[in-house]
């Protein structure tokens, strides 16, 4: 690769842990507002079975002086740029929330360019052909962080701050500008199989919203339904990591 190449790998992906002798590739992917340590402990846990990447979207901590991309499409497109041809070890995607719209149409390109992956997580969206009208990057400042309140996001803690109010919510709106503008183009299924995990009470994610993705894979498919909102995940980070691990390292190791 070239330096350039290199630079642009080093300004998307973080790399918390090193694992030289990982049997698979997680790339993860965050939701809106969030950036790349939100999966720090999804490194530290699975290291060194699996090498986790953490995507950092431009615009935010320290690439907050590089321009919004203000797409989902955009952002699929350079994630998977970046990804494509790489193929030794076996690569999966998790997105939560946008990651997962994100990481659904990054695996779309790769598989289109002959890049296959082993498996889609993802978390807390329902499947991109259950439509429904939303427009919280329209609403006043007030309004987008009444969302967030509702939603209640692992930064709440933050909300109390009018400081860091005001210097996320450029990056929280932009983002929601990118998921409620998203339109899902028809097309070939997946072939790589689809776990989709839920929150049971998500209030933009009904469970049999989520279980739609099914339509999207002509591989496997499976639900796990878990207790909680829109963040369910951090309430239930060990059953998940139990459901990554049981099909990376198993499916690492048939590639090895």
């Amino acid at each position: 690769m070239t330096g350039s190449a290199n630079s642009d790998e080093d300004s998307w992906f973080r790399r918390f842990h090193t694992s030289p002798e990982a049997k698979a590739r997680l790339v993860c992917l965050p939701h809106a507002g969030g950036s790349a340590p939100f999966y720090f402990p999804v490194s530290r846990a699975l290291t060194p079975d699996i090498e986790v990447l953490a995507v950092q979207y431009p615009g935010r901590q320290d690439r907050r002086h590089e321009p919004f991309l203000t797409t989902v499409d955009a952002l699929a497109d350079r994630i998977a740029e970046l990804l494509r041809g790489r193929d030794d070890l076996p690569l999966a995607l998790f997105g939560h929330s946008m990651g997962a719209m994100i990481a659904f149409e990054v695996t779309r390109r790769l598989e289109a360019a002959g890049t296959e992956v082993h498996t889609l997580f993802v978390s807390g969206r329902r499947a991109p052909t259950r439509l429904r009208n939303e427009n919280v990057h329209t609403r006043t400042d007030d309004g987008v962080i009444n969302e967030l309140r509702r939603l209640s996001g692992t930064e709440m803690d933050l909300l109390g701050d009018d400081d860091v109010v005001r210097m996320i919510l450029p990056v929280v709106r932009n983002d929601y500008r990118a998921v409620e503008t998203y339109q899902y183009q028809p097309g070939t299924p997946l072939a790589a199989p689809v776990v989709a995990f839920t929150g049971t009470a998500d209030p933009v994610a009904s469970v049999d919203e989520v279980r739609s993705w099914s339509e999207h894979t002509s591989a496997g498919f499976e639900l796990v339904p878990l207790a909680g909102g829109h963040f369910f995940l951090t309430r239930h980070q060990d059953v998940i990591l139990q459901h990554l691990t049981d099909r990376l390292v198993d499916k690492g190791r048939a590639h090895v």
